[in-house]
C-alpha cells in the first residue's frame, strides 16, 4: 500500500530528528523512535518502516546529506518522499547547523596497531532503474554537505596518513620490511597533482598508486574524483587503487577499488569548467 503524504511527512520528520542527534554526537534509541512513529502511521510493520528509513537514506544522499548509520540507502523511492524531504530539510535550521559542524570538524589520525579487521568488501554498483524525482544535477537544498566534507583538508590528510600506516603494516605482515620502509606519502612529498596520494607496493615490489578518499559517514556515502584521478585509474589499471575510508571518526574501515573507476561506480559530472577559448 502506497504511503500517504501524512505518513511520509511523519517518518521524514522523525528521520531528520534522529539524523540531527547522530550528527551532534547525541545518543538515541532507534526502536523507541520507531514505536512512537508507528502510532502516526497506517498499521505499518517494523520491516516496512525500516525499509522506508533506507529509502530516506537514499534521498538524503541525493540531497547532499549524510545518512543515519545502519540505514543502508535503497533507491526506487517515491517522488513524494523526495519532495517532502527536500521541503523539510530546507526549513530545518538545527540539521543545517549540526551537518555543517560535522563536515567541517578537524580530524586526527587514529592510532591503530592491528589493521587485520580494517578492510571490507566494496559496495556493489546498482544497475537497476529507479523513479527519479529530479535530475541528478539538481539539488533544491542550499548546501551539499558531502561536497563540503570532501573539501575538509584535515580529514583528508588524516585519512591519507592512516593509509600510510596501514600499507606499512600490510607489507611488514607479508614479510616485506624493505618495501614497507619505501611507502611514500607522495601528495606531501611531490604535490597533489599526481592523481594519487600514497605510493606503495605489492609483494613482488610492483608499485601501487593509492588514491585515498575519507568520510566520517557510512560505506555508501558518495565520493568525488578529479579528472586526473579518473584518467590515471584508466591508464594504470593494474596499479591504481582507490582506498575508500568510511566511519573514520568512530571505527575506521576501508574498501578498495582497483583500476578504472567507471567500472566500479556511476560517475555523475557535477561540475564543468567554463571557458571562452
Amino acid at each position: 500500500m502506497e504511503w500517504s503524504r501524512n505518513e511520509v511527512e511523519a517518518i521524514v520528520a522523525d528521520y531528520l530528528k534522529m539524523l540531527s542527534l547522530e550528527l551532534s554526537g547525541q545518543t538515541f534509541n532507534k526502536s523507541a523512535h520507531r514505536r512512537t512513529l508507528q502510532t502516526k502511521l497506517n498499521q505499518r510493520s517494523d520491516s516496512s518502516v525500516e525499509f522506508k528509513h533506507c529509502n530516506i537514506s537514499a534521498v538524503m544522499i541525493d540531497l547532499g546529506f549524510p545518512y543515519i548509520r545502519g540505514y543502508q540507502p535503497r533507491g526506487n523511492y517515491q517522488t513524494l518522499l523526495f519532495e517532502v524531504a527536500a521541503a523539510q530539510v530546507r526549513q530545518n535550521v538545527i540539521l543545517d547547523t549540526v551537518a555543517q559542524s560535522a563536515v567541517q570538524q578537524p580530524a586526527v589520525t587514529p592510532t591503530v596497531l592491528d589493521f587485520s579487521d580494517i578492510e571490507t568488501s566494496a559496495p556493489h554498483r546498482q544497475f537497476g532503474v529507479s523513479e527519479t524525482p529530479a535530475p541528478s544535477y539538481f539539488n533544491p537544498v542550499k548546501r551539499d554537505y558531502l561536497a563540503q566534507e570532501a573539501r575538509n583538508h584535515s580529514l583528508g590528510l588524516a585519512g591519507e596518513e592512516f593509509v600510510l600506516h596501514y600499507e606499512h603494516w600490510r607489507l611488514v605482515q607479508s614479510g616485506q620490511q624493505k618495501l614497507a620502509d619505501r611507502v611514500e606519502h607522495v601528495s606531501k612529498t611531490k604535490g597533489d597533482g599526481l592523481g594519487y596520494d600514497v605510493l606503495s607496493f605489492d609483494s613482488t615490489g610492483r608499485e601501487r598508486y593509492l588514491e585515498v578518499k575519507t568520510t566520517s559517514f557510512g560505506k555508501d556515502t558518495p565520493f568525488f574524483v578529479s579528472r586526473g584521478e579518473l584518467r590515471l585509474s584508466k591508464e594504470a589499471t593494474e596499479q591504481f587503487h582507490l582506498y575508500r575510508l568510511f566511519e573514520f571518526r568512530k571505527a575506521p574501515k576501508l574498501f578498495s577499488l582497483k583500476g578504472a573507476l567507471d567500472q566500479h561506480c556511476m560517475l555523475d559530472p557535477v561540475t564543468y569548467r567554463a571557458s571562452f577559448s
